[in-house]
């Protein structure tokens, strides 16, 4: 008996958690307005994602840790996406420039 599951029946399934869970958030928010600390909360949430991504990355060799570190810099005064143009920027030219 196989009992294996399509690829295509995963992702699928996978699109449809994410999309309630975003949906899900949405129709929550808009039916109850959050307080003060749940708001500072989901305002941080973008720096903690941001955080998690570059973490692991810091020991994958020299160009990685600089990039990390200057990534982590400019997001502490920039939004999140020029953070992460600025660290895709620093990691390519840092690989260009010394190797690795």
């Amino acid at each position: 008996m196989n009992t294996q599951i399509p690829i295509w029946l995963t992702v699928l399934g996978m699109a449809l958690v994410t999309a309630a869970c975003r949906f899900g958030g949405y129709f929550l928010i808009s039916r109850h307005r959050p307080g003060p600390r749940l708001s500072a909360a989901l305002s941080a949430v973008p720096g903690a994602v941001l955080t998690a991504l570059i973490i692991p990355a810091l020991s994958a060799g020299p160009a990685e840790t600089a990039a990390g570190i200057t990534t982590l810099a400019v997001a502490w005064r920039l939004p999140p996406l020029a953070a992460i143009a600025v660290g895709t920027a620093t990691v390519v030219l840092l690989r260009h420039t010394i190797g690795g």
